[in-house]
């Protein structure tokens, strides 16, 4: 499992979940960089996102399914509830900057209606923890020099 996590960007593993969950448990880190990996069950009537649903694997079981004709069980709330989400986050072409707040905001999702704001800059934005800040994609440019 440690070659195919590092070797592919996904993986469709067809077998039990159990089978799945413990073949990858020693290898996951943390749910920002684990590789999204889906079960599928040998009978190929369901498909399991197993790891990294919020970053492709949920949109693979959907692909699966769409493919296959099999059922995708999807099981995380914020991307049942249109929460946020990477795949939210790359939909609006943005990378989350503070990732830690996802939880925080996953949960309001599934309560209220969270409003999406844009703001364009120059401005400079100090939010609390339960803010999600999402950096538009683009050109950002640097110089500086150290002095070696």
């Amino acid at each position: 499992m440690k070659r195919l996590l590092e070797k592919y960007e996904m993986v469709v593993a067809v077998m039990a979940v159990g089978i799945v969950v413990r073949s990858l448990c020693r290898h996951l880190r943390d749910k920002w960089t684990d590789r999204p990996v889906v079960a599928v069950d040998s009978s190929l009537s369901c498909a399991v996102p197993v790891v990294g649903g919020h970053h492709g694997a949920n949109e693979l079981a959907l692909f699966l399914a769409s493919r296959l004709g099999l059922y995708a069980a999807i099981t995380t709330a914020p991307t049942l509830q249109a929460g946020l989400s990477e795949g939210v986050a790359k939909k609006l072409g943005s990378d989350i900057v503070n990732k830690e707040s996802s939880k925080l905001i996953n949960l309001a999702f599934l309560k209220e209606d969270v409003p999406i704001l844009r703001l364009k800059g120059p401005k400079i934005v100090v939010v609390d923890g339960d803010v999600a800040v999402l950096k538009a994609g683009g050109l950002v440019l640097g110089i500086g020099a150290r002095r070696a």
